[in-house]
């Protein structure tokens, strides 16, 4: 199971490397998309989900393209993982409190709440400013974490 669908790993490169010319003149979307190794009819869709979510603003002409709308420091991870792919939830009873009937009493729903919270926090924590500087990850993880565990 990925959690963040591969659409939104394309968006994300997409606006890193809008991160990274911040201030300069317009990218265009077939830039874009040559650099982060993007189908351009996918990078065409990408930035305009990201530009109707106001991440990104359009400029015309010869040398159009998109800029980023806001700095780099004031745009977290989360904010644009959820314009692309909606809210990232470990499970359905997460997402509203009428999901299902056993919530109240539910242990195991007791346990992905704080999970659930602790992936919010860290990838709201997370700007593209920061990942420009090599700062992605503001935790360290203790070694060996992502491993997998042997069943």
């Amino acid at each position: 199971m990925d959690v963040l669908r591969r659409n939104t790993d394309y968006a994300l490169r997409a606006i890193v490397n809008l991160a990274a010319h911040y201030g300069n003149e317009p990218v265009s979307t077939r830039t874009i998309a040559v650099q982060e190794d993007i189908s351009y009819q996918l990078a065409c869709k990408l930035m305009q989900k990201l530009q109707n979510a106001r991440f990104v603003k359009s400029c015309m002409g010869p040398k159009g393209g998109f800029v980023l709308g806001r700095k780099p420091s004031k745009i977290s991870l989360l904010e644009v993982i959820e314009a692309i792919q909606g809210p990232i939830s470990l499970n359905r009873c997460l997402l509203s409190v009428n999901a299902c009937p056993k919530q109240k009493g539910c242990t195991v729903r007791a346990k992905l709440v704080g999970l659930q919270e602790c992936i919010y926090e860290y990838l709201s924590g997370i700007t593209l400013d920061e990942l420009l500087q090599g700062k992605g990850t503001k935790r360290k993880r203790k070694a060996g974490s992502l491993k997998r565990r042997k069943k």
